[in-house]
C-alpha cells in the first residue's frame, strides 16, 4: 500500500534525510534515496519506507506501508499525519529564512541548505529517553546505547523475513527492571530516571505529549526540569526533537558551541553564555538554525 504526501515548500528531502544516514536499517536509516523506520499506529506496527518524487519547490513524497495486519483508512489517515510530523512538512521555512537575512553566516547557510527541514520524533517520550542518554557521553556511545534499549525492549515487526524494531513504549519499559536498562549499558542513574519516567507515564502521573500545546518555551523547559534527571539542557534537547519547539537552543551543548565557534568565531572555544548571544540573532528560530550549523558542519559547507 501507498500514500502520496505533498509537503509545503520548499523542502529537500534527501538532504533532510541525510542525518539518517548510516543508522541501524533494523531501526532506521537513510539509504540510497530512501528513508524507512517502524512507526506504531492504533497498536499496529507499519514498516514506512519514504521516497522523493519530486523537487524542492514541488515537493512530493511517496510512502510505502507494511504490516502484518490490515491497514485501515483510519489508519493510513494517521500514517500521513505522522509521516508530516516527522519531517515537519507542514512547516513553511520562508519565515525563519526571511528572519535571518540580517545574519550573513546563517543567511549563507540558508541559500546552501535550502530545503532542510529538522525531524521530530514521533513521540516526546523517545526525545526524553534519548536526550537523557546522551547526556554528558559522546554520540557515538550515546547511539549505541540508544540501539541497544531499543533492540531489548522496543516490538519486533517481521517484514520479507527481515526483522525490524519500534522504539520503545513507556509500558515497555516500565514492565522491565533497572537491572535490565543497566545491562544496555546505560549508568544507574540514567536507568533509573527512564524508569522512573515510564512508570509515571503509566501510571498517568505524568502526561509529556501536553506540553506540545505550550506555547511558553520557558515554561515546558520549567514543567520538565521537575522530573528527576531532567536539568536544562536535557529539556531544550527534548523540545527540538520532540515537540518541534524551535526557539529551543541547547547553547550548553558542547558538539552545537563547537559549530557555533567554527562558523562564527574562527573555531575559538566559546562558552554557553556566548553561544547564547549569538543565537539571539536568529530570533524565534534559535533551535533551527542551530541545527542548521549541525547539518552544514556534517556535510562540510564551506562559506
Amino acid at each position: 500500500m501507498r500514500l502520496t504526501i505533498t509537503p509545503v515548500p520548499p523542502f529537500d528531502f534527501p538532504l533532510s534525510a541525510t542525518i539518517f544516514s548510516g543508522g541501524d536499517p533494523q531501526i532506521r536509516t537513510y539509504e540510497d534515496g530512501k528513508y524507512w523506520q517502524v512507526v506504531r499506529v492504533n497498536d499496529k506496527l507499519m514498516l514506512i519506507t519514504i521516497t522523493s518524487l519530486g523537487t524542492v519547490d514541488n515537493p512530493e513524497l511517496s510512502v510505502e506501508l507494511k504490516s502484518n495486519e490490515s491497514i485501515s483508512t483510519k489508519d493510513k489517515k494517521l500514517i500521513e499525519e505522522t509521516v508530516f510530523s516527522l519531517y515537519n512538512l507542514k512547516f513553511d521555512l520562508t519565515p525563519f529564512y526571511d528572519e535571518v537575512k540580517a545574519d550573513k553566516v546563517m543567511s549563507m547557510l540558508t541559500q546552501q541548505l535550502r530545503g532542510l527541514k529538522s525531524p521530530t520524533t514521533t513521540t516526546v517520550f523517545e526525545a526524553l529517553v534519548d536526550s537523557i542518554i546522551e547526556q554528558q557521553i559522546s554520540l557515538t556511545v550515546a547511539h549505541r546505547l540508544e540501539r541497544n534499549v531499543i533492540k531489548t525492549f522496543g516490538a519486533q515487526l517481521t517484514i520479507n523475513d527481515k526483522v525490524y524494531y519500534a522504539y520503545p513504549t513507556p509500558q515497555n519499559i516500565a514492565a522491565a527492571t533497572v537491572e535490565q536498562l543497566r545491562n544496555c549499558g546505560l549508568s544507574m542513574r540514567k536507568s533509573e530516571y527512564i524508569h522512573d519516567i515510564s512508570n509515571s507515564i503509566v501510571e498517568r502521573k505524568l502526561d509529556l505529549e501536553q506540553y506540545k500545546t505550550y506555547e511558553n518555551a520557558e515554561e515546558i523547559i520549567k514543567e520538565l526540569c521537575k522530573i528527576r534527571g531532567i536539568g536544562v539542557w536535557t529539556a531544550e534537547l527534548t523540545m527540538l526533537r520532540g515537540m518541534s519547539k524551535l526557539e529551543a537552543i541547547p547553547a550548553d551543548d558542547l558538539g552545537l558551541r563547537r559549530h557555533i565557534a567554527h562558523y562564527y568565531c574562527d573555531d575559538r572555544k566559546i562558552s554557553g553564555i556566548e553561544a547564547r548571544r549569538i543565537a539571539e540573532n536568529w530570533g524565534k528560530w534559535k533551535g533551527l538554525a542551530g541545527y542548521y550549523l549541525i547539518i552544514a558542519s556534517i556535510l562540510g559547507v564551506v562559506l
